[in-house]
């Protein structure tokens, strides 16, 4: 009986430990965020240039590159289905000679 009440002070402890080790780590990340901020705005303010730079280039390749993209994979696309039916083909061979067999031993019907 002893036993379990000393595990669970200890449980006890551990857990105001942690807390108490989290709330340390939430204010030092706030001070931290608050200390950098005017770092990282007078970055984000000296990388603007290079952002938009980014934007319109990506914009131009996409103009230049778009199309050939769209016909590379409507060719794969055409590879695709020709390589999904050709092997078919010897069935679709079959089934129309067993047609073509059914459909001339009937008579016309007038």
């Amino acid at each position: 009986m002893e036993l379990v009440a000393v595990l669970g002070v200890l449980f006890i402890a551990f857990l105001l430990i942690s807390a108490a080790l989290a709330v340390i780590g939430i204010v030092l990340k706030c001070v931290l965020w608050v200390v950098l901020l005017p770092i990282r705005l007078v970055f984000y303010a000296l990388f603007l240039p290079f952002l938009l730079l980014k934007v319109v280039l990506g914009a131009v390749l996409l103009l230049a590159l778009g199309p050939l993209v769209v016909v590379g994979a409507l060719l794969g696309f055409i590879a695709l289905v020709a390589a999904l039916v050709v092997p078919l083909l010897p069935l679709l061979i079959v089934a129309g000679l067993v047609w073509l067999i059914v459909r001339s031993s009937r008579p016309a019907v007038a």
